[in-house]
């Protein structure tokens, strides 16, 4: 019969240690004993309990001077604290030691057992999140990630000196080079990694929206909102928030984020109760934010808040001896992932290193999945890439094959599509786009989308 878990019985009462050892045996677990607290910490690490029930008083150190040891030293033991003494004293000092739970003497041997299974889901619950939680954090361990190009190194060595702080941070970089990559990075390598990460993409929702998105709001407080909302800022806690794409925002959202940077406060839309944040931002752009404040398009203000701290993500062109890196580190993922054992023949790592790659590390993610998914045999063919000859490398997003386009490239094509659906009407294409028309303005703006382009009957003027 499988064991339910190993519990080390610490009492200097032979018919208690005997009685408990019986009983619990029978309940299907292990049972270790000993008559002194001095002896259970010589044996904790022979016999690695999952559970410790001492008693309080013993000649000796005290039960509660034990509990705070086994936690000290084996944070993943639990201890239950026995008691014949029912004061304040006792239960303050027991739960300040770190006992998972104190009971009193004659003991109820089935309230025991409760409590025992109780402390086991517990154990066992904490495991699992400390599992996920590392396996989260795990990819974006500094030893991990790929590229070792000096200026990546550059990206490394900034984001080892600022995750310690809660210094608010401005990544730039132009699309697909990874800017959330070493938001996530930052924020699992410093004291808040246990803390949530939130990731909001800031060009996804009109102004209204991602102020809801973002400090939540009450019942009524717009068409659809149907009750009380918390926003990230709220469920970031003192984790993290990234602000994806925070050049495209609003100036009216840019003076609130101002406000809740200065004073770590905000109301929800529609509130009046004002709440506070403790959450670190990270931002991230791949535009010109310098030419935005110019153009009185961004607050300076903002600007200046946002970037304490600056990192500049190069992209993959500027850094061409992390390409063959990034493939074998993304061949190897998505070989796991297809059940395949693939590997790169020469002709292959000559077009990976001709192509300019101006869609950066996505692009190459994406050519890599896709290369993996066609291949019939071992060898990735240089055809499935999708890369095209390397003198298209150059070609307008016009020319380009689709798995070359970048998350930019194919927004503007959409966008330009929509538009010459409705002969330019632009309410029409807010509709199916399910945009609001200052947020289609701002793309028109952001792509450089002339009138001429849509519209056949304008003259551009």
């Amino acid at each position: 019969m499988k064991t339910r878990g190993t519990i080390l019985v610490v009492d200097d009462d032979d018919a208690i240690r005997e009685t408990l050892a019986e009983h619990l045996e029978g309940e299907g677990y292990v049972i270790e004993v000993a008559d002194s607290a001095e002896r259970a910490l010589n044996d904790m690490a022979r016999l690695e309990p999952g559970l410790v029930i001492t008693d309080v008083r013993m000649p000796g150190m005290s039960g509660i001077e034990l509990a705070t040891r086994v936690r000290e030293a084996i944070p993943d033991t639990h201890v239950i604290v026995v008691t014949a003494h029912e004061d304040m004293e006792t239960a303050v000092g027991a739960m300040k030691a770190g006992a998972f739970d104190m009971l009193v003497k004659p003991l109820d041997l089935g309230h025991l057992e409760l409590v025992i299974e109780r402390c086991f889901r517990d154990r066992a619950l904490q495991r699992q999140v400390r599992h996920y939680r590392s396996e989260a954090a795990e990819p974006y361990a500094l030893a991990r990630l790929v590229g070792r190009d000096p200026a990546m190194i550059e990206v490394y060595k900034l984001i080892g000196a600022v995750a310690p702080t809660r210094t608010p941070v401005l990544i730039r970089g132009e699309t697909g080079t990874g800017k959330e990559l070493i938001a996530r990075a930052i924020h699992f390598n410093s004291d808040a990694a246990d803390e949530p990460f939130i990731a909001v993409n800031c060009t996804a929702l009109p102004e209204t929206l991602l102020e809801s998105e973002l400090f939540g709001h009450v019942r009524g407080a717009f068409t659809g909102a149907v009750q009380d909302r918390r926003g990230r800022f709220e469920l970031a806690g003192s984790g993290t928030l990234f602000l994806d794409e925070i050049g495209d925002t609003s100036p009216g959202f840019q003076a609130k984020l101002l406000r809740v940077l200065q004073e770590r406060e905000f109301e929800p839309v529609g509130g009046e109760r004002t709440c506070r944040t403790e959450a670190r931002v990270i931002a991230a752009t791949h535009r010109p934010l310098e030419e935005l404040v110019r153009e009185g398009r961004f607050r300076e203000d903002l600007y200046f808040r946002l970037r304490v701290v600056e990192i500049e993500v190069p992209p993959l062109r500027r850094r061409r001896g992390d390409v063959l890196p990034l493939t074998e580190h993304l061949l190897a993922r998505v070989s796991r992932e297809l059940h395949k054992d693939l590997h790169l023949p020469k002709t292959v790592v000559g077009a990976l290193m001709a192509h300019d790659w101006p869609g950066n590390v996505r692009e190459l993610e994406n050519a890599i999945t896709r290369a993996a998914v066609l291949a019939r045999g071992g060898a990735v063919e240089v055809e499935h890439l999708g890369l095209g000859r390397p003198q298209e490398n150059s070609a307008t997003h016009r020319d380009r094959p689709l798995d070359q386009l970048s998350l930019g490239d194919v927004e503007r094509a959409h966008v330009l599509r929509v538009l010459r659906r409705t002969r330019g009407h632009k309410r029409e294409a807010c509709r199916i786009l399910r945009i609001s028309r200052p947020r289609l303005d701002r793309l028109l703006a952001r792509h450089a989308i002339e009138v001429t382009e849509y519209d056949p009957g304008s003259s551009g003027a």
